[in-house]
């Protein structure tokens, strides 16, 4: 177990979720139809697993983790990179609520632990790519702090091609120029 919060556990999630996984994005499909313009792929979640990070990309860690309630079904999944490109800097690759879960408290509530518990292990950055037009998502994280520090265009995802709004956040102060200077990636003027 990773933390808890009320009544959510989040675990880290193993080969053997594999399945788990599948099913719930098969069971919350919104997001994917959101940001790749279709439904989970049948490979989705294995595909997830067998991610790899980009040659060149420094980091400690990858982690995926299941949100779990108090009938140990899983309602939420975290999909994140420690220390990528510079130590304390944490990537949020995926984080997802599941939809019966929307407009209850619970997405923050979950977000606010796991930043707490990234924040205990070292973070003192997290980044993240929120695609334009996912107006929930952008809202989400613009209240949970997040600023923007650039776009991508032509992020192709699944048949969809989107813009990627990239925004950033302070756990411990520090200017964007810090930031900046740590991630030369997310530089509005890198490539």
């Amino acid at each position: 177990m990773l933390f808890t919060s009320g009544a959510f556990r989040a675990i880290e999630l193993g080969e053997g979720d594999v399945a788990l996984l599948q099913q719930f994005y098969e069971s919350n499909p919104e997001y994917h139809r959101i940001v790749s313009g279709d439904d989970p792929r049948p490979d989705e979640a294995r595909e997830d697993f067998d991610q790899e990070i980009p040659d060149g990309w420094p980091h400690t860690r990858r982690w995926i983790a299941g949100f779990f309630d108090e009938e140990d079904s899983l309602v939420g999944v975290f999909d994140g990179i420690s220390d990528l490109f510079a130590p304390g800097i944490w990537h949020v690759g995926l984080f997802m609520v599941a939809t019966r879960l929307h407009g209850r408290g619970a997405a923050h509530e979950l977000y606010r632990a796991l930043e707490s518990w990234m924040r205990a292990n070292g973070a003192r950055w997290t980044r993240l790519g929120v695609v334009e037009g996912n107006a929930r998502a952008q809202r989400f994280w613009e209240r949970s702090g997040y600023v923007d520090v650039r776009k991508r265009y032509g992020y192709q995802v699944g048949k969809q091609v989107n813009t990627l709004r990239v925004m950033a956040k302070p756990l411990e102060g520090g200017s964007f120029a810090d930031y900046l200077a740590m991630v030369a990636r997310d530089r509005p003027d890198s490539p």
